[in-house]
Formats: C-alpha cells, sequence, structure tokens
C-alpha cells in the first residue's frame, strides 16, 4: 500500500513562507553585514520558529535558500574532492615590510608592460589581506549551491554544509546576478566573537580556541556541520573564479567589488582605488596605524592592479599573478622564555595564572606578560616553567601563549598546578582557596576580607538590593578604596562628612546625604545582610530563602553542610560554598564587627506568615495598574512563590499588565496559566485555615 501524497501547500501558506524568508534575510543582513539590528532578538526569534513550523508542516516548500537550512544536517565521513573549474593561486608576498615594498611592486609592473619615468601612473585597488581560511563559493542562478576549500589550488574540499552556517554569507543573492558566480573570499573569526567563544567553552570547561585563525580554518572542515554552525565565523569576498552569464561584467577590480556589494555579499570596506604608487604606500601606512582596532586580524595588505584588461594583459608567472602582491606588516606571533608563572586575584575572587616572560617585541610593542586563564587552559598547552613558549598578540588582545616549543624544554619541568603553587591559599589574603566540582576556575574564598576584591564587596554591599546605600557608586568606591579610607565593610559606618566632602566631585551636601543613607542602611533585614554578605552563588532569593529557614544569622553560621542542603532549592554546592565561606574566621570577624557598628534587624521578621505558593514559579510582563515589578515580586516571594525571567514549560502563572512583550505569546504556546493583577492579589491572600480565628 503506497502512503498518500501530501497535500499542497496552501497559497496563504506559501506566501507566509515567502515573506518570513524576506524579513529574516533582510534582518540578517541589518544584523550581521551592517552591524545595525532592526528588531529586538525575540522577535527575530520568533519569526524564525514560525518558518521553521510552516517548513515541517509544508516540507514541499523548503528549500536550499531558506534561511533555517543554515543550522547544518548529519555528520559526514568525509569530505568529497572539487576541482576549481578556475584555479584558486596564491599571490606573491613582498617581504620587505617598509613603504619601500610598495614602489618596488609599482616599479616591477611598469618594467614589465615597458613604461618610461614619464607615462601616466598606473591605477591600482588596495584592499585588506585577511588571516584566516581561503575558501570559494558557487552561486548558481543566485542561490549558493557549493563551498570548497583552497586545498592544493586545484582541487580542494567539499564543505558546503559548512560553509551554510555562515551567518554573514547569504544563501540567495540580490539584485541582478550571473547564471554562474564563484566568490572567493576569506572565512574568519572577528576579535570578539573568539573571544566570546572561548570565554563560554572555559565556563563550561571545554577546550577553547588556539587563534582566530586556527578556530576559523578547524570550523570549516569540521565533518559535523553542527559544530561548525556553533562557531561564530565570518565571511569577506575579495575575488571570484568561474562565472557565466554576466553581459554587464564590471571592468575593474573595485567595480568587481562594489558589484558584490550590491548582491548582499560582505565587502571589507577598507580598500581604496586610484592611481600611483603612493596610494598604495598611504594605504599600507593607515591600516598599519588602524590593525589593532580592526574587528578581525589581518597579516597585511594586498595591491592588485585596477583594470582587468590590464590584469590579462600582465599574466601569470610561476602561476602567481604578476598584477597583484601581498604586503606584510611584522609578524604577531614570537618565541620567547617563560620566567615564572605567578596568580593574580580578580574583583570576583577569581585566580588566573599569569606568565612572565623574557621581554619580546610582538604585534608592535613589547610583551613581558601572558593570560593563561586558567589551570586547565596551561595544562592543555602543557606550559612549564623555562619552556620556549609561542606568544600571540593581536589588536586589543591580551598577549597570550598558544603554544610550546617541546623540543627546546629544559629538563625537570612540572605540569602546572594551582593547588601546589598557593599551598592551597590566596597570594592576597591566605584565604582558602576552592574550585567547584565540574569549574575551571580557581577563587579565593576570602570575599569581605580579601583587598583584591575589596571594591567589587563593597558595590555589592551597598547595592540596592542589599544594604540600599544610595551614593554610593563606583566613582566613589574607587576614591574610597585607593585612599585607604576604606579597608574592610565595617569601615563604611565609620565614614564622616567631612572627610567625604573633601573628595574630587563631593560637595558638602552630597557628602551629608551619603552618610545619612549610610546610617539610615544599618537597619535593614536578615535576608538583605546575607545577600550583603557577597556569598559566592547566594543570591537575593536564596538569601531570602536562607533567612526564612535558620530565622536568626546564629542558626545559619552554625549550620553544618547538611543542614544548610535541607533550605528549599540549595544543593551540595551551594551548601559547600555557603559553610566555607563562613568556615573562614575572618569573614565571621567580619560579620561581627558589622552588628558590632550598629547592623541590625527584626528577627521576626524573618519569619513567613504564609508559604501557601511554595513551588510555585511566577513570570512577570507587562505594567500592572497598582503594584510595581518590585513590589509584585516581593509579595510573591513572601508567600513562597518564584519569580523568573524567561517563561518555560515550568513556569506556572504569566502575570500580564499593560504592554506585555513575547513573555505573553510564550505562555501562551506553552498552555501557561495567565493573571491579571486582581487574580494575583487574590492568589496572594492565605487559604482560610492559615488565618486566625476571630
Amino acid at each position: 500500500m503506497t502512503e498518500a501524497p501530501i497535500p499542497a501547500a496552501p497559497a496563504e501558506a506559501a506566501a507566509r513562507v515567502q515573506r518570513l524568508r524576506e524579513d529574516i534575510t533582510r534582518y540578517d543582513r541589518a544584523y550581521y553585514l551592517l552591524d545595525a539590528p532592526l528588531v529586538p532578538d525575540a522577535d527575530y526569534d520568533a519569526l524564525f520558529r514560525e518558518l521553521q513550523q510552516l517548513e515541517e508542516q509544508w516540507p514541499e516548500l523548503r528549500s536550499a535558500d531558506s534561511p533555517t537550512q543554515r543550522v547544518g544536517g548529519a555528520a559526514l565521513p568525509e569530505f568529497a574532492a572539487v576541482r576549481h573549474r578556475v584555479p584558486m593561486l596564491s599571490i606573491r608576498t613582498e617581504t620587505d615590510t617598509t613603504p619601500q615594498g610598495a614602489l618596488a611592486f609599482d616599479q616591477r609592473l611598469r618594467n614589465r608592460l615597458g613604461l618610461d619615468p614619464d607615462a601616466p601612473e598606473l591605477h591600482y585597488q588596495a584592499e585588506l589581506k585577511f588571516d584566516g581560511l581561503a575558501l570559494s563559493v558557487r552561486y548558481e542562478r543566485g542561490v549558493l549551491v557549493q563551498g570548497a576549500t583552497r586545498g592544493d589550488g586545484e582541487t580542494g574540499e567539499d564543505v558546503t554544509l559548512n560553509v551554510r552556517t555562515i551567518r554573514n554569507l547569504p544563501l540567495r543573492l540580490q539584485g541582478r546576478v550571473p547564471e554562474v558566480l564563484e566568490v572567493r573570499g576569506e572565512v574568519l573569526m572577528k576579535r570578539a566573537d573568539f573571544l566570546r567563544y572561548n570565554e563560554a567553552q572555559r565556563a563550561k570547561g571545554l577546550p577553547a580556541l588556539v587563534n582566530p585563525r586556527n578556530g576559523a580554518a578547524g570550523s570549516i572542515r569540521q565533518l559535523d556541520p553542527r559544530l561548525a554552525a556553533q562557531r561564530p565565523l565570518s565571511f569577506y569576498a575579495y575575488g571570484w573564479g568561474d562565472i557565466e552569464g554576466w553581459p554587464d561584467r564590471p571592468g575593474s577590480q573595485h567595480e568587481m567589488l562594489d558589484a558584490f556589494a550590491d548582491m548582499g555579499l560582505p565587502v571589507a570596506a577598507q580598500r581604496v582605488h586610484g592611481a600611483g604608487a603612493q596610494l598604495l604606500v598611504d594605504f599600507h601606512a593607515r591600516i598599519l596605524a588602524e590593525r589593532d582596532s580592526l574587528p578581525f586580524d589581518i597579516d597585511g595588505v594586498v595591491y592588485k592592479v585596477d583594470s582587468l584588461a590590464l590584469q590579462t594583459e600582465l599574466g601569470f608567472r610561476n602561476r602567481e599573478p604578476v598584477w597583484a602582491v601581498a604586503h606584510k606588516y611584522p609578524a604577531q606571533e614570537r618565541s620567547t622564555r617563560l620566567l615564572a608563572i605567578e596568580v593574580q586575584v580578580g574583583r570576583t575572587g577569581k585566580l588566573t595564572p599569569v606568565a612572565r616572560l623574557e621581554p619580546v617585541f610582538v604585534g608592535g610593542v613589547t610583551v613581558t606578560n601572558a593570560t593563561l586563564h586558567n589551570e586547565e587552559e596551561a595544562r592543555r598547552k602543557d606550559v612549564r616553567v623555562g619552556d620556549t613558549v609561542i606568544v600571540r598578540r593581536a589588536g586589543d588582545v591580551i598577549p597570550e601563549i598558544v603554544g610550546v616549543v617541546a623540543e627546546r624544554r629544559p629538563p625537570g619541568t612540572a605540569p602546572f598546578d594551582m593547588q601546589s603553587l598557593l599551598h592551597g591559599a590566596c597570594p592576597v589574603c591566605g584565604s582558602q582557596i576552592v574550585r567547584e566540582p565540574e569549574e575551571v576556575d580557581w577563587r579565593c574564598s576570602g570575599g569581605l576580607y580579601c583587598s583584591a576584591q575589596r571594591k567589587q564587596a563593597l558595590l555589592h554591599f551597598a547595592s540596592r538590593l542589599a544594604m540600599d546605600i544610595e551614593g554610593l557608586g563606583d566613582k566613589l568606591v574607587e576614591q574610597l578604596v585607593d585612599l585607604g579610607l576604606v579597608r574592610s565593610l565595617p569601615d563604611v559606618y565609620g565614614l564622616r562628612a567631612e572627610q567625604l566632602a573633601v573628595l574630587p566631585r563631593m560637595a558638602a551636601k552630597s557628602a551629608d546625604n551619603l552618610v545619612r543613607a549610610i546610617r539610615a542602611s544599618l537597619r535593614t533585614t536578615l535576608a538583605r545582610f546575607i545577600y550583603a554578605l557577597g556569598i559566592r552563588h547566594v543570591g537575593e532569593a536564596t538569601a531570602k530563602e536562607l533567612a526564612r529557614h535558620f530565622g536568626g544569622l546564629q542558626a545559619l553560621l552554625d549550620a553544618d553542610v547538611e543542614r544548610l542542603e535541607q533550605v528549599s532549592d540549595i544543593g551540595p554546592v551551594v551548601a559547600a560554598s555557603i559553610h566555607t565561606f563562613f568556615a573562614q574566621e575572618h569573614n565571621r570577624e567580619v560579620v561581627q564587627q558589622l552588628l558590632a557598628a550598629g547592623v541590625h534587624w527584626d528577627e521576626t521578621a524573618a519569619q513567613p506568615v504564609s508559604r501557601h505558593l511554595a513551588g510555585s514559579s511566577f513570570v512577570l510582563t507587562g505594567t500592572l495598574p497598582t503594584l510595581s515589578r518590585e513590589q509584585a515580586r516581593q509579595r510573591i516571594e513572601a508567600a513562597g512563590g518564584k519569580v523568573s525571567a524567561s517563561v518555560s514549560r515550568k513556569t506556572r502563572y504569566v502575570v500580564v499588565g499593560e504592554e506585555a512583550g513575547s513573555k505573553l505569546e510564550q505562555a501562551r504556546q506553552l498552555g501557561v496559566e495567565l493573571l491579571d493583577e486582581a487574580a494575583l492579589l487574590r492568589l496572594l491572600e492565605p487559604p482560610r485555615e492559615m488565618e486566625e480565628p476571630a
């Protein structure tokens, strides 16, 4: 028995799919090419999900140029070979990194063409030499059909599925397009994307990428395109290969790239065209000055004769175009010796190993230090004191060790070990260092006591949801700590108006107001006080749970890990963090000093009146008639409920006000119960059996 055919898609669905593709493509272009987002992320995601659902319902509407086809398919056993119809040849490199390199290129061409000194100047195009992986992307009738690596220039690898995941590369060209257009360009990772990706990888305990170039090359050659889709790749066009059916094809290099940009292809803005060698000299100098501020790595610039007819006349020599040359800049990777590994303590207590290096000139500056990020990263690279290491510096990126010259390693070296190096103690304050399960970073547990964390601790202590000391902001905290007026949190309560009034940008009235705010903060709640201590993993909600559960500070101070785990929503990791904090004698001393300074609260306020909404998750959206967002949240939490930032299948209620956002639509899709303010207030009333008899 044959299967019944799938019914044809209705005209309305086809029209909607077409409109969604056009809108998403337009939004992609604005976001990835123009750096000018047109819609919020939530709106974009909703449109994308709608397109996915329509294509799943009507498979015949799915096409290769749909934005949904960027996500990658099944893994490949191997890459197929691709024969380039027009060879992908390399260009000659001018090794003289001075301006003389540009002048020498111009003179070679003039000699080859037999031009005398009085002949008109040649016209050139100057552009960037990207530090990525060369790629050929083939479009047929405007639709992307194939992506291939350079390979040996004659034959490359078919990496089409991975190429489709590059978000700034259009799946369909716009405007008037040739029948066939092979675009040549470079795939790369922008520096900011590279840093964000590595930071996310390290947070998950996963390997980081060595540098942007290796990251781009490795991503394109992933056999599983789903992995490639997770890498933040970009593409920039600079040339072409096979072209068919383009009757009005431009006649110059710069006009070709302008035409590419009109079709929606990404083309770098840093390019010039004009007459004479001085144009090339000036471009080389300008880009060198701008190199560190570019969003991606380059290793030089490229000069090309602008006229395509003259390019043909000049031809090739030893399989290199005579009409083009790469003019490089000084290297951004050098080798040097690692003298020592020291550990820095960050504002949040994170411990970062830092390599002290024999000074080396790289990337335009003398480098003496390089980050190793964390212990796992240092071990992954197997970096040891005494090693000869390869140091990279690109742009504003902190110098980084990217590899070791293993054959030059001296005998007797040992792998890096944070515990052994520090003997288990913070190098600044001597507190115990800790690393939680599945985390890569070691941290100082000193918190309040550690001087390296003093500014961060003070800002957190004074924040609105903690002790709420109005006027104690970033700049003032910097001054108070740098001048030694505040060495620990209790010092805040000893500040006098006359001390503050002499600080820069601090008038007498502002000083008086701050002192009043400090005094007002002495009366607080147990939950706020716990949150203000800045215990790792203890946010506002957890602090409230601790206050409700223990009812008083001493019971919390005396609690062991087992008792802490009995608190609602507190697991082993959080319990261990709280116990470690209060086990440090200097942290308990700071707490006692704060109490001695006059910080107090009503112990009975920590006892809840009702917990009838325990376990219920709420999401707030829109503006309520009488309650502020903060008031609604406090009322819900007082009744035992929790307020989340996003809607999920675990959400019990969504409270809806005026001008509700995308959370309302998400709640409807998931079937979450909706409440207005009146219904919320009724729900917040405790059950009658909990009320006292009349």
